[in-house]
């Protein structure tokens, strides 16, 4: 294998640097461009989602404290499409499942209120985070796959100092920059990946610590509600 490396500005160009790159480091550019494609695809899913689901929540929430009669609400609202409703419903079936019947255990139907709801908080905040961990793992391993590509452009450029006998900066500086062009690439798909992690992690704990609240507020309202059916006590 023979090697001939020029330090013109064409030669150093990124496009150049790719084409001229082993066939290793070129996986290694490519399989970080397409990481950093879906990562900036997931933030902007992400982005969409959290924002949406904010607003929606917000309004539903505002609505819900407004209603004066929580079956018609129910009915009106409570197949919408929205983490929120959902925990809702939850709320509303497992509550006429617990009255349905002549006798009801005040504190059994508050313990199954509760389990209900917060079971299905649980569950939107898994479909919620669903993807989220693709973040976690291009932010994490990234890095280290540009840098195996950097220190194989490395051996790659070392080798071709022992074939041409010269350590002179024509011989090693386009090797370099075609290994550390390998990094950069790392850093580009791992640093937004990081970041969106992390804010959007943020987002979800707001969205989950709302849901906690209104379930929370939700079985209050029920609960003295249960007060008003009599005297019933357990068994």
């Amino acid at each position: 294998m023979t090697f001939a490396f020029n330090t013109d500005a064409t030669t150093l160009s990124p496009i150049a640097l790719f084409l001229q790159a082993d066939i290793v480091v070129k996986v290694v550019m490519i399989g970080l461009l397409l990481a950093s494609i879906w990562t900036w695809a997931i933030i902007f899913h992400f982005a969409l989602k959290i924002g949406r689901t904010h607003r929606r929540g917000e309004n539903f929430e505002r609505e819900f404290w407004r209603a004066t009669d929580i079956d018609a609400f129910h009915k009106a609202e409570g197949a919408a499409d929205l983490p929120i409703a959902r925990v809702f419903s939850a709320g509303v079936a497992e509550w006429r499942r617990s009255t349905a019947s002549g006798a009801v255990d005040r504190e059994g139907t508050r313990e199954r209120l509760a389990t209900a709801m917060g079971a299905a908080v649980a569950s939107e905040i898994d479909k919620l985070s669903d993807r989220l961990n693709i973040l976690a793992t291009v932010g994490a391993v990234a890095p280290f796959v540009g840098l195996f590509g950097t220190v194989w452009g490395i051996m790659r450029s070392f080798t071709g100092i022992a074939q041409a006998q010269s350590s002179s900066l024509a011989v090693v500086a386009p090797g370099i920059a075609e290994a550390l062009f390998a990094t950069a690439i790392g850093l580009f798909a791992a640093i937004p990946a990081v970041i969106g992690y992390n804010r959007f992690g943020h987002g979800i704990n707001r969205i989950e610590a709302r849901l906690n609240r209104f379930a929370d507020g939700f079985h209050a309202t029920l609960s003295r509600q249960l007060e008003g059916l009599g005297p019933r006590g357990r068994g």
